[in-house]
């Protein structure tokens, strides 16, 4: 099973995600409490200075930006959280290794893939239109509207979570479609037939490929 998430557009949604994120940094600044669209917009700012550094689309200059970027996404992103949610009631069945090792392997596969594309920002705006919490406030949605240059508006929600004193990003949606729930499609396709170690090894092949294609 390939391990290509596609939305009913046929566009690739964690491309899109990227997009959102860096677009999210082109609002209006928000209040000083660091809520979960401050901390958003805080940490997709400081990813939109290194891409935008004129070493960002030079590959032999690019690497200590990158690095940069990969602190910023891990930072707001908790990917341990997007894999045990990812995976589904079997992650119950991974050992702590396991579980180490897959979301190490997952996160390598979306920075591998998606983080190129960042390049291909050119200015969309994006609209924040709304904020739901949950009835115990553990949870909180982002609503934002990305408007493109051909005025195509597309519908990109951030999922977050409070966690070790700050908001993380746990899920993303766009065009009603949940990042989280498109990949547990195909991992638990993989997972009927083969084990926690063999998906993991199935996720890491693929984000090493990726990775060797783009220093080609």
């Amino acid at each position: 099973m390939r391990l290509v998430p596609v939305s009913r557009s046929g566009l690739f949604l964690p491309a899109c995600l990227v997009a959102a994120l860096l677009l999210a940094a082109t609002s209006p600044a928000v209040a000083a409490a660091p809520g979960p669209r401050q901390t958003l917009e805080t940490a997709i700012s400081r990813v939109l200075d290194n891409i935008k550094n004129p070493d960002w689309v030079n590959p032999a200059t690019r690497g200590p930006l990158r690095r940069k970027v990969e602190d910023e996404v891990f930072h707001v992103f908790d990917f341990g959280e997007f894999s045990s949610r990812t995976v589904g009631p079997r992650w119950r069945s991974f050992t702590p290794e396991q579980k180490k090792r897959f979301s190490d392997a997952f996160a390598e596969l979306l920075l591998n893939t998606y983080l190129n594309k960042v390049t291909g920002y050119n200015g969309e705006q994006v609209a924040y239109v709304g904020e739901m919490a949950a009835p115990d406030g553990r949870r909180v949605e982002v609503q934002t509207v990305i408007t493109m240059k051909d005025g195509k508006k597309t519908p990109v929600n951030y999922r977050m979570l409070p966690k070790d004193g700050s908001w993380r990003v746990y899920d993303v949606i766009i065009e009603n479609i949940s990042l989280v729930k498109n990949y547990r499609t195909q991992f638990q396709g993989i997972l009927n037939t083969a084990t926690p170690d063999q998906l993991t090894a199935k996720v890491l092949e693929k984000a090493n490929e990726v990775r060797e294609q783009q220093s080609k």
